[in-house]
């Protein structure tokens, strides 16, 4: 995490984390890791955005990263199908921008994970964005290497969580 940025947990019931969700659970390619982030500005949601490509689908599952044992986090440029360009928060970023918002000082809700990437955080600093609220107990929700996580089944779990 870069020294200007700043991560806080939000309950389930936030609306724009909710917001975060709805955009996942309608627009995320990615079966395995579905997120969706939205951008607020005073108040308002400015841009929405999900995560995935139909790379992986189109090539049998097959991912260079998973092939070449790369951990999580790293070496997304190395493979299409998990390149930062299909990542939830720069898609967010360019549709405020597409609808003409500017982001300066806008803060992003990321659902579906339980941190950023590193190129995802140069993309939101870049325009500007130095706050990101990600879902309280995501760190163990959407943490494949924790023994609690939700993994394979995010969106019927976030559902239980606000019904």
């Amino acid at each position: 995490m870069p020294d200007e940025g700043v991560i806080t947990y939000v309950d389930a019931h936030s609306p724009f984390m909710q917001a975060a969700f709805e955009t996942a659970r309608d627009q995320s390619l990615d079966k395995t890791m579905p997120t969706g982030s939205v951008v607020v500005k005073d108040g308002q949601i400015i841009g929405r955005g999900a995560n995935g490509s139909d790379f992986h689908e189109k090539n049998d599952g097959w991912c260079y990263r998973v092939a070449n044992n790369i951990p999580t986090g790293q070496g997304y440029e190395l493979c299409e199908g998990c390149s930062p360009k299909n990542h939830s928060e720069p898609r967010a970023i360019e549709d405020a921008k597409k609808q003409g918002h500017d982001t300066e000082g806008a803060e992003l809700y990321l659902w579906g994970h339980w941190w950023c990437c590193e190129p995802c955080w140069a993309a939101m600093l870049a325009a500007g964005i130095k706050t990101v609220h990600l879902l309280q107990d995501s760190e163990v929700l959407y943490n494949k290497l924790d023994d609690h996580n939700v993994v394979g089944h995010q969106i019927e779990s976030f559902q239980q969580l606000v019904a």
